[in-house]
């Protein structure tokens, strides 16, 4: 690409693709993580330059614990994307978030098991802050957006990000709830964590499609149930998405930049070159 495109979408569930996109360039880079999900979609929408890249691969071939995600953001990040807007379906754990209501979570639990979660190791080693998972001011404009269609989100909760395939045992459910979590899914994480590795503002918007199993009169989660209610979700999605793009991609949400020039820890000369040549695609600045 001969122009940076500053801003992406990552399509979750259901999800895949958008509309009055017209289209610019379709392509499948290959990184030093491999190739991501999908080919990335690159066109205009609203005269605004936007990647989409389908998180699970169009027609859902990839587990949540397949999707390269390592390859995914970095295929992003050399296209120049500066925030990414990432929908997700998630199962509520609250009576009041009921199917089809959206939510903006503000705080993650992680409970993957041996995901890939860092750029870094193999001799370069760096500790970047994740105490706050998502970006506020990307946070606040879909806040904006999202009054200007007259979609009601639930702001400020908890997303607990489970290792699937497999839904929620009860057992679990009632666990997560006890723990102040609100909403749960399988792929925000690593997602976001490597988002912030790259220097790149991340909010997910997530988009409930069932009860999980804590609610003991409700019939268990089934993958029919969500199907039900994926493509409601998906249309309203694409309505937020429509009212998000003018203040996409502008330069708002710079805060993580060069943030991971002082995450590394390792000394220069410790370096494994190996590992350094593959980073310096994400970071030609300073490694």
């Amino acid at each position: 690409m001969s122009m940076k495109v500053r801003a992406a979408v990552i399509g979750g569930t259901g999800l895949y693709s958008l509309d009055g996109m017209e289209m610019v360039e379709e392509i499948l880079p290959e990184t030093p993580w491999g190739k991501p999900s999908d080919t990335i979609k690159i066109g205009k929408i609203q005269d605004k330059l936007i990647a989409f890249l389908p998180r699970h691969g169009v027609g859902h071939f990839l587990m949540p614990h397949e999707v390269p995600m390592k390859a995914n953001i970095c295929a992003l990040k050399i296209l120049g994307v500066e925030e990414i807007l990432a929908f997700s379906s998630v199962g509520s754990l609250r009576e009041e978030i009921k199917p089809l209501d959206f939510v903006l979570p503000s705080q993650v639990i992680d409970r993957t098991r041996g995901r890939d979660s860092t750029f870094f190791g193999k001799g370069v080693v760096a500790h970047a802050p994740f105490a706050d998972p998502f970006s506020a001011n990307l946070s606040q404009r879909i806040k904006k957006a999202a009054s200007k269609i007259g979609l009601p989100l639930h702001e400020d909760k908890t997303l607990v990000c489970m290792e699937g395939p497999l839904f929620s045992t009860r057992a679990e459910s009632h666990m997560y709830r006890s723990w102040g979590a609100d909403i749960i899914n399988m792929t925000v994480l690593p997602e976001a964590k490597l988002a912030r590795e790259a220097e790149i503002a991340y909010q997910m918007v997530c988009m409930a499609t069932d009860y999980d199993c804590w609610r003991e009169s409700e019939e268990a989660v089934t993958v029919e149930m969500v199907i039900a209610n994926l493509s409601k979700n998906a249309e309203t999605a694409k309505k937020l998405l429509a009212a998000m793009i003018p203040s996409l991609g502008n330069g708002d949400d710079l805060s993580l930049k060069q943030s991971t020039k002082f995450s590394l820890i390792t000394a220069p000369e410790r370096r494994n070159p190996d590992t350094v040549a593959k980073l310096r695609v994400l970071f030609p600045d300073y490694l």
